[in-house]
């Protein structure tokens, strides 16, 4: 007799669930690895900003890195390739089919790594597909502790160098890793955003609610980025809204929120004016800093017919060496009229999915994901590509996923 079938029953049940549990934590642990590696391979490098200084072609070698090693770890966790149905991934998918397609008529290395660089990415979201819909949202807690980890090593930056994290033209930048401005200010948008649905749904502690929302809402302040502020504020109240009928909480939340605004209007009226302007003319303003010019020069590119419809190919988003900063006249640039209607169809798709679910902290958190992605998307370049907008939409679309019964809706 074995020693596992003498033991008494209670321990001989005990010790399956002891493994069971076991198992979890280890595939918990790989996928929050594999979801920082997909993290870290959004991030831009820009030498020069660094305390750390390393070679240009060694931290893009990093980022450019982490993909295949999360890919590598996801097969540890999912090695029979098992995914379930998503109409979101199916759109992730045909727009990084689409650029295959351009790819090969363009012939160009860089056209080529950053189409292959979709698809692998594209395949690592769909190996996580089986952690979708789960009820401890496990997508969205590695998501946002990601969040706070590139805000942390932002803030330490600051601590150990002030004037490396103020070098861009005197806003906050990653002085550890050089994260810029605008991307910190996404960074600190997001998780000051979720972190508030989070304490309206009742899923988070109230002072550790404070403690988080101020420690990014102050790092947002620093970067004087307007995108972010804005389209936090849009994806608070639709997220808000979606709790108001069924939420004491979020009710007073609104109540007392129109109170401050009411009182910040009378007396700090003009310190906000100041910060919103950030020392531009009324010229720069209207012109979006610069960005319309450039907006009316991707408009104006001349194009045959299959660049009309399918674009010139992945880039790097820019004209002329400047960044075109807006999701759809970047999709029109490299993925044509094919990845504007296929970057709306997600967002739609995502907004529908939506109304049909119950109100919940789970509907609540997609919303404020996708109203942000939808408000940045204007002046930022966003999921026409590999980034982290790509990651907050994967995040949304997990949470829109509903068990019903052995089977799950296809979001």
């Amino acid at each position: 007799m074995s020693t596992y079938q003498a033991l008494p029953r209670r321990y001989r049940s005990a010790r399956p669930r002891e493994a069971a549990v076991a198992r979890e934590r280890s595939v918990q642990r790989r996928i929050f690895a594999a979801w920082g590696l997909l993290y870290l391979n959004t991030l831009t490098y820009v030498a020069g900003y660094s305390v750390l200084d390393l070679p240009s072609k060694f931290g893009k070698g990093m980022a450019q890195a982490a993909l295949p090693l999360a890919i590598v770890l996801l097969l540890t966790v999912n090695p029979r390739l098992r995914v379930r149905p998503s109409v979101f991934l199916c759109l992730v998918t045909a727009l990084a089919a689409e650029t295959v397609l351009t790819a090969v008529q363009v012939h160009h290395l860089g056209t080529a790594f950053r189409t292959f660089r979709l698809a692998e990415f594209a395949f690592a979201l769909w190996l996580m597909t089986p952690w979708w819909g789960r009820p401890d949202m496990l997508l969205l807690r590695c998501h946002l502790r990601w969040l706070y980890i590139s805000l942390g090593t932002v803030a330490l930056g600051l601590l150990v160098s002030p004037g490396k994290a103020f070098a861009y033209d005197g806003r906050l930048t990653g002085a550890i890793w050089p994260i810029l401005p605008t991307q910190i200010a996404q960074y600190a948008a997001l998780a000051a955003g979720l972190t508030i649905v989070l304490w309206l749904g009742r899923r988070l502690s109230g002072p550790a609610a404070v403690a988080g929302v101020a420690f990014a809402v102050a790092i947002l302040l620093l970067t004087h980025t307007r995108t972010a502020l804005i389209a936090l504020a849009a994806g608070v109240v639709v997220a808000g809204l979606s709790l108001f009928t069924r939420n004491a909480r979020a009710r007073r939340f609104f109540a007392g929120g129109a109170a401050v605004l009411l009182v910040a209007a009378v007396t700090v009226a003009g310190v906000v004016t100041s910060w919103l302007a950030r020392g531009q003319s009324s010229q720069g303003l209207v012109s979006l800093t610069g960005r319309t010019s450039l907006w009316s020069a991707v408009l104006n590119t001349p194009r045959t017919g299959f660049q009309e419809i399918f674009g010139f190919g992945l880039s790097n988003a820019g004209v002329n060496g400047l960044p075109i900063d807006s999701n759809w006249l970047s999709s029109y640039m490299q993925e044509g009229l094919f990845g504007v209607v296929i970057c709306a169809l997600m967002l739609i798709f995502l907004f529908g999915a939506a109304c049909f679910r119950p109100s919940s902290v789970h509907r609540a958190l997609a919303l404020f994901l996708v109203t942000y992605c939808a408000v940045a998307a204007f002046t930022e370049d966003a999921f026409t590509g590999v980034s982290t907008y790509l990651l907050a939409l994967t995040v949304a679309a997990s949470l829109l996923l509903a068990r019903q019964g052995r089977g799950t809706t296809a979001v």
